[in-house]
């Protein structure tokens, strides 16, 4: 019988941030797939709760405690995983997030700290460029990988407050299609690198922007669902099949490609 191109029977998964609301779901798409799942993050006990949770869905899961900006620990975690299950086959880069003190939401920019800014920029970039190396080095020696990285609509849209995270996400834009070209060039067709680039979601980094204490929606989040064509924030879940397609067999001809996950937000012209 002929495999079926999506499914992902046989082939190990890393999740950075894949203990959070986003990551997490991914995760469990992964799982669902077939993939055995390796949740890593800087917090061993919620990246084992995850992990859990992912076993009593019905998947084989571990648990890898590394800091996304730390080389060597990203290193240890990597040989942790290849000692136990002998090959990565996905990566998929979920860490990431604002930083409160990087936003200028309703204030001038010109006091944003540039401490802040470093921090978000190297959380969001640097966080994906770094574990990126180390584990498509393990890809590359069997000549074979799927990597996804996290883009946003910030990437490419003026979004208010998030300078930032914004310089961050056109960055992997650009990374994404830099490493994809770069790597299958040397190490041949079978090592991809592409990206998802999400709407607007109710995650723990944003919730308090977006929802008020009672529930209700923010001004903020108001504006962005008027924007939207679906009229509604995505639901988690919603970005579990491009993922796994990206990570499959039936995306074997794609890489370097960016692909919005957006009810349509990118597409609007406001018009």
């Amino acid at each position: 019988m002929t495999r079926d191109p999506f499914d992902l029977t046989g082939r190990v998964a890393v999740v950075t941030g894949g203990y959070g609301v986003l990551g997490g779901s991914m995760a469990l798409g992964l799982v669902q797939g077939g993939a055995r799942v390796a949740v890593l993050g800087r917090r061993l006990d919620a990246a084992e709760a995850k992990a859990e949770e992912l076993r009593r869905a019905g998947g084989d899961a571990m648990a890898l405690a590394a800091d996304v900006l730390e080389t060597d620990q990203i290193r240890r975690a990597r040989d942790t995983l290849l000692d136990r299950w002998a090959q990565v086959d996905i990566l998929v880069n979920a860490a990431g997030g604002n930083v409160q003190r990087a936003r200028t939401d309703g204030v001038p920019v010109f006091g944003l700290p540039a401490d802040a800014l470093d921090e978000v920029i190297r959380l969001n970039l640097h966080g994906s460029v770094l574990p990126t190396l180390v584990f498509a080095e393990a890809m590359a020696e069997r000549g074979r990988g799927s990597i996804v990285n996290i883009s946003s609509m910030a990437a490419t849209r003026a979004i208010s407050g998030v300078l930032g995270y914004s310089v961050a996400k056109a960055g992997i834009d650009n990374v994404t299609r830099w490493l994809a070209v770069e790597l299958t060039r040397r190490h041949g067709d079978g090592l991809r690198v592409n990206a998802i680039a999400p709407g607007f979601f109710i995650a723990a980094q944003n919730r308090g922007v977006l929802v008020n204490p009672d529930g209700s929606y923010t001004e903020r989040a108001r504006t962005i669902i008027s924007r939207t064509p679906m009229g509604r924030f995505g639901e988690p879940e919603e970005l579990n099949g491009v993922v796994r397609f990206l990570c499959s067999d039936a995306a074997s001809f794609v890489t370097g490609a960016v692909i919005p996950v957006d009810g349509g937000f990118s597409a609007d012209s406001g018009v």
